[in-house]
């Protein structure tokens, strides 16, 4: 039977990943990507879900490339029921940071700089107490942690996790979604009517989607929430 989990996590520190650069500003789009979240969560190769990988695309303990692997880390999640969403923000603040840097050769042959080059950057991040919301769709309980880190300076985030009740499943229906989608992930279960784009790797996703498809219900919110949702790569 499906069970479905609402999701809100609060930020404790800033969070930055780089989703776009404009010159020397690295900004980060105030969206969690459902891959990512998939991580953060600790669904990724965890024996306690039963997702488990190969021992050459193991990620528990030691990566050793910088090769992303989400076909063989994901596929594991639709054979045990379990998706994740990405997360919309609730609410945010925005803030920027100048970073420096410095070679740190050794030895350096002292030659007269050509040309004047800045060695400094800026990064616009998400601010703490910002929230995310998003859902969980699994076939299993889930024991998910309360504390989590994420993004390129692994910032601590606090998860707050609430089972949704009284579903209802409906058939060949046109409904609107207003939540973030991977278009990869409906596109092959549901008519996508309409939608605005969100530019973001690895896969831009999509919200404010108008779709034709089978959905659940939640007694007390005015939502539909598409069903059959299963990670695709191509």
């Amino acid at each position: 039977m499906t069970m479905i989990y609402r999701c809100t996590i609060e930020l404790h520190d800033s969070l930055y990943f780089a989703t776009r650069e404009i010159g020397r500003l690295y900004e980060t789009e105030p969206i969690l990507h459902n891959y990512a979240l998939c991580y953060a969560l600790g669904l990724i190769d965890n024996p306690s879900y039963q997702t488990t990988v190969s021992e050459e695309d193991s990620y528990r303990y030691f990566c050793p490339e910088q090769v992303p692997k989400y076909a063989q880390h994901l596929t594991p999640l639709n054979q045990q029921g379990i998706y994740v969403t990405p997360a919309r923000t609730v609410n945010y603040t925005a803030v920027l940071n100048t970073w420096k840097y410095a070679n740190n050769n050794y030895h350096v042959e002292m030659e007269k700089t050509q040309k004047n080059i800045p060695s400094f950057g800026r990064t616009k991040e998400i601010a703490p107490e910002s929230k995310f919301e998003f859902f969980i769709l699994t076939e299993n309980l889930l024991k998910l942690p309360k504390w989590i880190r994420l993004g390129k300076w692994a910032s601590k985030a606090e998860l707050t996790v609430e089972e949704l009740p009284k579903l209802k499943r409906y058939q060949e229906n046109e409904f609107i979604f207003p939540y973030p989608l991977n278009p990869l992930d409906v596109m092959f279960t549901h008519q996508v009517l309409s939608y605005d784009t969100i530019n973001m790797p690895p896969v831009s996703l999509i919200r404010n989607v108008r779709m034709r498809g089978e959905y659940y219900t939640v007694e007390g919110l005015k939502l539909q929430i598409p069903a059959q949702m299963q990670y695709r790569f191509n």
